[in-house]
């Protein structure tokens, strides 16, 4: 357990959590998170975009109820797993020692994600990469196949789910996500696909896990605080918008948690109800609306007022399509701004709301994340 002091008298305990590689981790704030949290007297916690859920596992592990939400069928198996659960570590361990001793088959996966070694390289004989290798997609057929045979309570099935997807991103061969993969077969790919009992804690509150679209979820969600972390859409022009699509990125982990053979396309063969038509997030539009607005900011903007909770965290990236102008507009428009963290300098950037001064729009200088700790009208 780490502990950092930002100010003399604030002193944060930061909980150990568990995930997968993710693009929008928040891994490095959820300190700062804390922190914020701790500035208010808040008791019940809405973490809206939970992704792996490693806030979500943090708010619980210090104290709060937590109402953790994704629209990711896998979020919210990793959010069953780690906030429902009721019985201690060790009782899961013949349930994944069992998953671990089934012998290898050729199934769905094998044929459509598995690939031979040759010679180093990942590229296949029709012309295609693979994210696995062929040995550990065979494990992944026949682990798979008995987790939908096996009558499993739904917390059960989580451990179980969540345990194999920790292991399979551990001997991936790619970048972080599945939209492409490595010309040559990643190091880590080699290794053989072992589960382990995910870290999961007894609960101590009553929390809820949900798979809503968060407009709905916050007309009738009321809590003390929420925290947001939406997709941001990248604020470079040219960029298509099919580059920040999380939906797409992780596709695969949607197909094993769902286990339902879908129809595929393109060279990463993602699930066609992933396409860009089909899995747009208003968070990651790029297009203006009718008054010239970028849309992505209209969305925060609607959410920010129709949320139920006295007190907000915003995470929001200096890479997003809001300026900082216009984001200042839309927290005020909603409340008082009472904190902002600037996380990679560790600092407070409060006074006089300079860091609308600081904000970085220059491609060649890298993202800067920015927490927002608000209270609303």
């Amino acid at each position: 357990m780490e502990t950092l002091s930002l100010f003399s008298d604030d002193i944060v305990d930061t909980p150990r959590t568990e995930g997968i590689k993710y693009a929008g981790s928040k891994l490095n704030l959820i300190l700062h998170i804390l922190r914020l949290a701790k500035r208010v007297d808040a008791k019940t916690v809405l973490d809206g975009f939970s992704g792996t859920t490693r806030v979500s596992q943090a708010f619980a592990k210090s104290g709060y109820r937590v109402f953790c939400n994704d629209i990711s069928v896998w979020s919210r198996i990793f959010g069953t797993c780690y906030l429902l659960n009721d019985r201690r570590r060790e009782s899961y361990q013949g349930l994944i020692d069992h998953l671990n001793s089934l012998p290898p088959i050729d199934g769905w996966f094998t044929q459509n994600y598995g690939g031979w070694r040759n010679a180093g390289c990942a590229v296949q004989a029709d012309g295609l990469k693979r994210p696995w290798q062929i040995h550990n997609t065979r494990k992944l057929d026949a682990i798979r196949a008995e987790i939908e045979r096996l009558a499993l309570s739904t917390v059960e099935r989580a451990v179980a789910l969540t345990s194999l997807i920790l292991a399979l991103d551990k001997v991936d061969s790619t970048l972080g996500h599945f939209v492409s993969y490595l010309k040559d077969w990643s190091p880590r790919s080699s290794g053989d696909l072992v589960l382990k009992v995910p870290n999961v804690f007894v609960r101590e509150e009553q929390h809820q896990v949900s798979q809503r679209d968060i407009f709905d979820l916050v007309a009738d969600t009321p809590v003390d605080l929420a925290y947001f972390d939406p997709p941001y859409g990248s604020n470079n022009e040219k960029m298509p918008p099919s580059r920040v699509r999380y939906a797409s990125y992780y596709h695969l982990w949607t197909t094993v948690c769902l286990y339902d053979n879908p129809g595929l396309f393109g060279k990463a063969r993602r699930r066609e109800d992933t396409s860009d038509k089909v899995a747009a997030s208003v968070f990651e539009e790029f297009r203006k609306s009718d008054n010239g607005r970028f849309l992505a900011v209209e969305a925060i903007e609607r959410l920010m007022g129709s949320t139920r909770a006295r007190w907000i965290i915003l995470s929001y990236s200096s890479g997003g399509r809001a300026t900082a102008d216009e984001l200042n507009r839309v927290l005020t428009a909603s409340g008082k701004v009472l904190d902002v963290i600037e996380v990679d300098y560790r600092k407070n950037v409060m006074s006089g709301m300079k860091w609308t001064n600081e904000w970085v729009r220059d491609a060649t200088e890298p993202n800067r994340e920015f927490l927002f700790l608000m209270e609303k009208r």
